[in-house]
């Protein structure tokens, strides 16, 4: 992606982050030099902040996200198990827009529809090996409530649902109807190592520096 596209898609996401009443913290608005200066180093170190990704395939309307990720823990709290083991994202899927079929190993989260179009989540078990179980049907708690789908199946949530995904469930998302305003509170999240691909594709994308960043991505620390 070249950095004058990040910087669009940046404007973009928090024009529609407004119209749905998010309000952001501080350092969301702290430019590039502050963000690397000395006391942004708790927030880099935590991964806070801007993320886009393309999945390294350059089809960002295709295939990418958008994400903020608000607060989140360490490794080591959950190693001791206490402290701040949790994490919160703001995501934004476009319109038809995929995130691709992945599991993670370490991190259960809750996927929230905030507001927008219809979320679709296709959803697999994992087979003995931790690969995708074609067969199996899945379940997973809604709201307090049990849904068991068949393998593949496609669970939609419309504004104000949300589906708990715990460890080893593969899951693939999109937004139907209109863009997609999407919650994920979690248990501490690592991008780096706790994405487990389907496809052979990286987490972060490579950017191409044709313009200055207006703000720094995560993937930019």
């Amino acid at each position: 992606m070249k950095r004058s596209e990040v910087n669009e898609i940046l404007d973009h996401s928090w024009s529609f982050m407004k119209t749905h009443g998010v309000h952001l913290p501080p350092f969301a608005h702290w430019a590039p030099e502050q963000m690397r200066a000395p006391e942004a180093t708790e927030i880099r170190a935590r991964g806070l902040g801007w993320d886009i990704t393309d999945y390294g395939q350059g089809r960002f309307d295709e295939l990418g996200l958008f994400l903020f990720t608000a607060r989140n823990g360490r490794a080591e709290d959950l190693g001791a198990g206490r402290g701040m083991l949790y994490a919160e994202k703001i995501m934004i899927s476009r319109r038809d827009q995929l995130s691709p079929m992945h599991r993670h190993n370490i991190k259960a989260e809750d996927i929230i529809n905030r507001g927008g179009g219809t979320l679709v989540i296709e959803l697999f078990a994992p087979d003995a090996e931790g690969g995708i179980d074609r067969v199996a049907p899945v379940t997973v708690p809604c709201d307090g409530l049990a849904r068991t789908l068949p393998a593949g199946g496609k669970l939609q949530l419309a504004p104000g649902e949300s589906v708990t995904l715990m460890p080893g469930i593969w899951h693939a998302f999109w937004a139907e109807g209109d863009d997609c305003l999407i919650g994920e509170v979690s248990t501490v999240n690592d991008d780096r190592t706790d994405n487990i691909f389907e496809m052979k594709i990286g987490r972060f994308s490579q950017i191409e520096e044709d313009v200055a960043p207006s703000h720094l991505l995560v993937s930019d620390y």
